[in-house]
């Protein structure tokens, strides 16, 4: 019998959230704080000639103005952006001064007050004219600036790191290949457009302590980076995080945080706050990656892929944040999932005047299989193939190794042919891909298969701790964040079965303290639910131990003779005997007056185990413990004489080990494939010929609205994966990835014309069908 898994129980914060009392980080205020706003540029590349504060001083309640300065240098990777702009701005919105005032209509008043005079520089406006080569340096210095061991900036380009995957012998791939098709792909820069903005507030407390609240995905990294940056004990950071309106990766990133602590040392340690408007929080803080891609396939005449070239061209905007880490994660899993002996890959990261970007839900894995799968769509439709079959005849299976050179299994891999095969079915494929339903209108189906590794690093690792009450309930203690994706519920499912008890005696804290809350690593890559599940089930064996070990003493036997269940420590074989875990779990006391024990707490931790860096070559390595995989379609109507479309139906059929939570996985799952199609279809920047964005706004920046969404059909398979708390694989990511990609492939068929670009608009669909007459 189960007591949780499987089961969809209500997520432990749903009470306060649906009744409108959960508090996000901007619910939090002090009658003492001070409100900080940017001011940011209005180029996207330009020197800064001066910057003029006179009438902003002079507004009441202004307390202090930060301008840039040539250190400290941030990045994860390589240090290569000052918090505010320092002699020259980079990207249209990058943050030039801040002003701390008494109330936030102070301080934008006084920001709108400074002068910033800007000598104009010639914008790098894509990745093409980024790599043209007399193109402007968006970082003359790159070859000055530190950074971690394994990333390759290329000195005097705009390059900031290069990832090469090269597997078998490409030359011979294309002597055994019988067709080849090659083309090129791209998308612009978006956002990532989570509910809440982002959030912080700082203080400096009078023994020193530098305290943080933060709408963050990453608070430990906070820590670690401000220590780091700032030269502060990082005993004397802690970051608060309380639940978060939303993440997809852009709340990864530490940005505000930088500058509310120069702020709140600014103005003598009192409590400061900056809130992103949304659109500061599109523009200013960073970005979804655009990418630029070029993929040719070699295969047989049967359909069988021989050869792979392909070149990533990844747009990180004005630094390399997370964009050098998310080009060598797209070059990890270059191919999708598919078996190819001859690879030759680049994944490169490229600077331009865009704002910058970070990491987005699914971290390069909708990016490049958006480019791959229309690859093979194309290959299909040369060959004359079914693009359902040659996916088929091509499926990465147990015992294939990936383009890293690694051979995987059929726990860490999962079964692909058989998330096709579900697909088709769901799908009706046999129906055919183009239905006719009227003179104007079509139907259409398109679908890919997808894949997804984490790229984190080796040595992240997550805890978890268990504390017990007086009445044997259990509290549990996780570094994980929880921005909407239910994990801290998961934990306590995981809990509940592994000890046999009511999930409602069960409590979760939500929110993070890093003083007092083991640490998680980042709350990303949908690792929350395997590192920390698998911390908890360690956790859960160390207080069962300690409770056998108090219990044994008072029923005079063995601790290997007992057993936990029911909220109770038993004998085995003989139920009867038992005491109640409420009964020890704070101790024993006897009636004499003796006590044993002590108060019960478990400790439980797990670090990702046997991954290494990526060879600079050849790319051989292990970046990741597991693949997930699935299969995606999508199923729209098409007008074929205004171009316009709806989409119909949605298709996931998803190989995730074990359901934990059906309906979480469920929502979890319709939640990214509305991002997905959101993405494919309508998001995106629109820049200016100078570089500047000119739809910052939710007026002019258009997701689904009400209405939009189609029926979504969602599928699971479980091929258990063995490391995985109960089999489980994450699938907070997955439904997105193949999204965009299938949408494409649709729309391609329905229209008859090769839709390479995203967002796929009527207007692309009128120009690319234009460009064939």
């Amino acid at each position: 019998m189960s007591w949780s898994i499987g089961k969809s129980i209500y997520r432990k914060e749903a009470f306060e959230k649906v009744t409108g009392a959960a508090k996000y980080t901007d619910d939090y205020s002090k009658k003492e704080m001070l409100h900080i706003k940017l001011v940011v540029s209005s180029h996207a590349h330009a020197k800064i000639k001066a910057i003029d504060t006179t009438k902003a001083r002079q507004i009441p309640g202004v307390r202090a103005i930060l301008l840039g300065q040539p250190f400290p240098l941030t990045g994860e990777e390589i240090n290569d952006r000052p918090p505010i702009a320092f002699d020259k701005v980079r990207y249209h919105g990058e943050p030039v001064a801040a002003v701390i005032a008494d109330d936030p209509v102070q301080a934008k008043k006084a920001a709108e007050l400074i002068e910033v005079t800007y000598k104009v520089l010639p914008v790098v406006n894509s990745v093409k004219e980024a790599l043209l080569p007399n193109a402007p340096l968006v970082h003359e210095n790159l070859a000055s600036y530190e950074r971690i061991e394994h990333v390759y900036p290329e000195p005097n380009t705009n390059i900031a790191d290069r990832t090469k995957i090269r597997k078998g012998n490409i030359e011979k791939g294309w002597k055994e290949s019988e067709t080849t098709v090659e083309a090129n792909f791209s998308f612009g820069p978006s956002d990532h457009m989570a509910m809440e903005t982002r959030c912080v507030t700082a203080e400096i407390r009078p023994d020193g302590v530098v305290v943080f609240s933060s709408a963050t995905q990453s608070p430990y990294m906070i820590k670690k980076l401000l220590s780091s940056y700032f030269g502060l004990a990082e005993g004397k950071v802690i970051v608060n995080t309380p639940l978060v309106g939303g993440g997809y990766g852009g709340k990864v990133a530490v940005q505000l945080e930088l500058i509310a602590y120069m702020a709140t040392l600014a103005v003598g340690g009192r409590p400061v706050k900056i809130l992103n408007t949304r659109e500061e929080d599109m523009i200013t803080s960073p970005v979804h990656i655009g990418l630029d891609a070029t993929v040719k396939l070699g295969a047989t005449k049967e359909g069988y892929l021989t050869a792979a070239e392909i070149m990533y061209m990844f747009d990180s905007g004005a630094y390399s944040d997370k964009g050098a880490t998310i080009s060598r994660a797209a070059a990890v899993t270059c191919t999708g999932p598919y078996h190819i002996e001859n690879i030759w890959c680049d994944s490169i990261c490229v600077y331009t005047n865009h704002p910058y970007a970070t990491a987005y839900r699914g971290f390069s894995h909708s990016e490049l299989l958006f480019a791959f799968e229309r690859a093979m769509d194309i290959l299909a439709k040369k060959l004359k193939i079914d693009p359902l079959e040659l996916r088929e005849k091509n499926a990465f299976l147990p015992g294939h190794t990936t383009p890293t050179q690694i051979r995987l299994n059929e726990s860490t891999v999962g079964n692909l042919p058989e998330c096709i095969e579900q697909l088709k079915q769901l799908m009706n494929w046999k129906e055919g891909q183009l239905i006719q339903v009227n003179e104007r209108k079509v139907r259409a189906k398109g679908l890919s298969c997808i894949w997804k590794t984490s790229t984190i690093d080796s040595e992240a690792s997550s805890g978890v701790i268990l504390t017990f009450n007086a009445d044997g309930s259990i509290n549990i203690l996780s570094g994980v964040v929880e921005i909407g994706t239910g994990t801290k519920t998961i934990l306590a499912q995981l809990l509940a079965e592994k000890l046999k008890m009511d999930i409602n005696k069960i409590h979760v804290k939500m929110e993070i303290d890093t003083q007092t809350t083991p640490e998680h690593w980042k709350t990303v890559a949908s690792r929350g639910t395997f590192m920390a599940g698998r911390a908890l089930l360690k956790a859960a064996d160390d207080a069962i131990s300690q409770l056998k070990d108090i219990a044994s003493r008072v029923l005079i036997c063995s601790p290997d003779d007992l057993e936990v269940g029911n909220e109770m420590v038993y004998v085995r074989d003989e139920p009867d005997t038992y005491i109640n875990v409420k009964d020890v779990c704070l101790g024993y006391k006897y009636p004499n007056g003796y006590s044993i024990g002590g108060q019960i707490i478990g400790r439980g931790n797990y670090t990702l185990r046997h991954l290494t860096n990526l060879d600079h070559e050849t790319g051989v390595g292990k970046p990741g413990p597991e693949y997930s995989v699935g299969a995606q379609g999508v199923e729209v109507e098409f007008d074929t004489r205004d171009f316009t479309y709806k989409i119909i139906n949605a298709y996931s059929v998803l190989d995730i080990g074990k359901v934990l939570n059906h309906k979480g996985a469920h929502g979890q799952v319709m939640g990214a494939m509305s991002m997905g199609l959101n993405f494919g279809s309508s998001e995106t920047f629109s820049f200016s010929n100078d570089g500047k964005v000119l739809n910052s706004r939710l007026r002019t920046y258009v997701p689904f609205r009400y209405g939009d969404h189609p029926n979504y059909v969602v599928h699971f398979l479980e091929t258990p994966y063995v490391d995985g708390p109960y089999g489980a694989r994450g699938v907070g990511e997955h439904g997105l990835i193949g999204m965009p990609a299938a949408l494409a492939n649709s729309l391609s068929v329905a229209a008859n014309v090769d839709l390479n670009q995203l967002p796929i608009t009527p207007e692309l669909i009128w120009k690319e069908k234009k460009g064939m007459e």
